[in-house]
């Protein structure tokens, strides 16, 4: 892809350089025209204006042409990935990943311990099957003490990262197209998002996307980064294609909560050090 790439940029910069040739030599020979004029050499000023005529269509051309080129050159960019971290191991899977941090402990459960959605039922704090009656599953209902607990998580969440310089952000539930361009969701992850049509506008992933794309098309001062920003947001996904998976109870939801925290800060020579920015 990136040699296809460079060679479009290749094609699209002679193309500039002929259609910069081309208005040159027209503002030449427009100004030609009124002095041929002026001399009373009407048959040359009309070749001229002829030729001038000729250069216009050419131009129009080139630029059919350059619009075409950018087109090809959007249409591999987009598929071109981010750049990993140094410390991110090459693999096909999940397999291949590297534990590079860890705390606390695994705590060791009895054997009758009960999974989290028999739990929920047994406490009655998160509804499963009336989740499903009023919308779908993937939408579970938090009641009494379990509605509660989410509210209280999220407020604590939000307080550790305002502690830590975050500024809270309160974002929209719902982006642009150019804003799910922004963050990677579009072209190529469209299917996983909920998207309103008539209007144009996709339920977010995540509060990461509507936070990060606050920056998009905005030239920072690096004496102002790290730019920290926390923000709390229900969370929509589609999530096609995890059927067969770990799905039940609260794992692989259409709906959640979530506190989000971002960073617009220079590429640090040590990823490292940015688990220490909390």
């Amino acid at each position: 892809i990136v040699n296809q790439i460079t060679e479009l940029y290749r094609q699209k910069n002679q193309l500039q350089n002929k259609a910069d040739q081309a208005k040159a030599e027209m503002n030449k020979i427009s100004g030609e025209v009124g002095l041929l004029m002026r001399q009373g050499k009407k048959e040359e000023a009309e070749i001229s204006k002829t030729r001038t005529a000729e250069i216009k269509e050419s131009i129009k051309q080139f630029d059919i042409d350059f619009a075409a080129i950018e087109e090809q050159v959007y249409q591999l960019q987009v598929q071109l990935p981010n750049l990993p971290a140094d410390l991110v191991p090459e693999g096909r899977g999940a397999a291949d990943n590297l534990v590079v941090k860890s705390g606390g402990e695994v705590p060791l459960l009895p054997e009758n311990a009960l999974p989290h959605w028999e739990l929920a039922a047994k406490y009655n704090i998160i509804d499963f099957e009336l989740g499903v009656k009023l919308t779908g599953a993937g939408f579970p209902v938090y009641r009494g003490k379990g509605a509660q607990l989410q509210r209280a998580l999220i407020n604590f969440f939000l307080a550790e990262a305002s502690k830590a310089g975050y500024e809270e952000i309160q974002p929209p539930l719902m982006v642009n197209e150019a804003s799910g361009f922004g963050t990677g969701q579009l072209p190529d992850k469209e299917g996983q998002m909920y998207h309103a049509t008539i209007d144009s506008l996709y339920l977010i992933p995540t509060a990461e996307v509507p936070v990060t794309n606050i920056y998009r098309d905005v030239i920072l001062e690096a004496r102002d980064l790290p730019m920290k920003n926390t923000a709390y947001s229900a969370c929509f996904r589609r999530e096609a294609g995890s059927y067969g998976k770990d799905v039940r109870g609260l794992n692989r939801l259409h709906q959640f909560d979530k506190v989000e925290i971002v960073q617009i800060a220079p590429t640090p020579k040590n990823h490292t050090k940015l688990w220490k920015t909390w």
